[in-house]
C-alpha cells in the first residue's frame, strides 16, 4: 500500500470526525464534534493559503493518505504559536524547601505552579493513527513530517516547540488528575470540561481556575501517582519525541497531568538533519532490490506539502529515487526534495 502526508482539506471532516471518535477521550485536539473538527478545516486552509514568511495564530492540519484507496487513516497538527487567542496553561512543577531549627529538620515540598511559560511557543499535535495503521513505520512518518515542514517553512515557527502527551485516563473515560485538582472547583467532570475545551478553548480556565500553588503531598494518592506520566497509548510517542530531542521539563498538562515535552526547534533531530537534494535519476533499481536506503521524502510548500517514504541512494551531491515515491509526491528527475533517514 502507498502512502502520503498531504495538507488536509475541507473535504477531509468525515474521516476526521470518525477517527475522533476512536480516540477514546482526552485528546483535546482532536474533539468528536463535526463543527469544531471543520472550523479547524477551515482554519488550517487559512494558513496553507498565507504568504507572508512570519509567526502567526496559524493552525496546519495534515493527513495520512492510503493513495491506492483514498482513504484517511491518521491525522497531525501543527500550532504555530499557542496561546494567542487564549492563554496557555501548563502546571510547571517546582519546589519549596523550609528548615525549621526547633525541629532540626528540613522540609521539601512538590508545589504545582499554574504557568504560562509555553505562551507563544510552536506546538506539534493532534496526531492520531487509524488503530488498523499502527505498523509499518506509519506513526514515525505522520509524526516526522512535521517536523519537515517546520525545517521547510521555518520563519512561519516560534524558536521552542512543544508537544502534550495525553495523560493517564481511568477505564471510565475520567482523569485522576483532573478529579484531584481543578476538577473540585470547575463542578464538572473531566469529559465534560475537556469536550468544552476541545470546541471553545481554555479560557474557562482563566475564569475559575485557582491561581495559588497546589501542594502536590496534599492531593489524593491516584492523583499524585499519574503527574507527569504518558497514557499507555502514549509510551511510544513519548519515546519519538525523546528520540526528537524533546525533554520533559516539569510542564504537565492542566487537565489530565499528562507531560508537556519542548525542544529548540532548530536542535530538533529532523529540522537539524534533514538535506535537500536534486534528483539526479528515477531508478527503478531502488526499492524491490533493496538498493539504497529508506527514507522520508518531501517535497511542496504550504498547500502543496507532501511527505512519503522513499528508497534513495546517493549519487554525489544528488540522489536517485525509487519510481514509487516519484509517484506518490510527484516528482521528476531535476526536482529537489527534502530527505531525512528513517531511523
Amino acid at each position: 500500500m502507498s502512502f502520503i502526508i498531504r495538507a488536509a482539506r475541507p473535504s477531509d471532516v468525515q474521516p476526521m470526525y470518525e477517527m475522533a471518535k476512536s480516540t477514546g477521550g482526552g485528546f483535546t485536539n482532536l474533539p468528536p464534534d463535526r463543527a469544531a473538527l471543520a472550523a479547524k478545516l477551515e482554519r488550517s486552509a487559512a494558513a496553507f493559503a498565507r504568504a507572508e514568511d512570519e509567526v502567526v495564530d496559524d493552525l496546519f492540519v495534515f493527513v495520512l493518505e492510503n493513495v491506492d484507496t483514498g482513504e484517511v487513516r491518521g491525522t497531525c497538527q501543527i500550532f504555530s504559536a499557542v496561546g494567542q487567542k487564549w492563554p496557555f496553561y501548563s502546571y510547571r512543577i517546582g519546589a519549596l524547601t523550609q528548615h525549621s531549627e526547633e525541629l532540626g529538620r528540613t522540609f521539601r515540598a512538590d508545589i504545582l505552579n499554574l504557568s504560562t511559560d509555553l505562551e507563544g511557543t510552536t506546538e506539534v499535535g493532534g496526531l492520531f493513527l487509524h488503530p488498523g495503521e499502527r505498523s509499518g513505520g506509519h506513526g514515525m512518518l505522520i509524526a516526522r513530517s512535521r517536523y519537515l515542514f517546520i525545517r521547510n517553512h521555518r520563519p512561519r515557527f516560534h524558536d521552542t516547540t512543544l508537544a502534550e502527551l495525553r495523560g493517564v485516563i481511568d477505564e471510565a473515560g475520567g482523569s485522576p488528575f483532573w478529579d484531584g485538582v481543578a476538577g473540585r472547583f470547575f463542578g464538572m467532570n473531566f469529559q465534560d470540561a475537556d469536550e468544552f475545551n476541545g470546541k471553545h478553548g481554555n479560557q474557562f480556565i482563566a475564569d475559575l481556575m485557582p491561581k495559588h500553588p497546589v501542594y502536590i503531598a496534599m492531593l489524593p494518592e491516584n492523583a499524585r501517582a499519574v503527574i507527569g506520566v504518558p497514557h499507555p497509548s502514549g509510551r511510544a510517542a513519548m519515546r519519538m519525541l525523546e528520540e526528537e530531542g524533546f525533554a520533559w521539563e516539569k510542564y504537565v498538562d492542566i487537565f489530565d497531568g499528562g507531560p508537556t515535552m519542548t525542544a529548540r526547534t532548530d536542535h530538533i533531530r529532523s529540522v537539524r538533519d534533514a538535506v535537500d537534494s536534486r534528483i539526479a535519476k528515477i531508478d527503478d533499481r531502488l526499492g524491490d532490490h533493496k538498493v539504497g536506503e529508506k527514507r522520508l521524502v518531501t517535497v511542496g510548500r504550504l498547500g502543496d506539502f507532501r511527505t512519503a517514504y522513499g528508497w534513495v541512494e546517493q549519487d554525489g551531491d544528488e540522489i536517485r529515487l525509487d519510481p514509487g515515491c516519484a509517484r506518490l509526491l510527484s516528482v521528476e528527475a531535476g526536482d529537489t526534495v527534502t530527505h531525512i533517514p528513517r531511523s
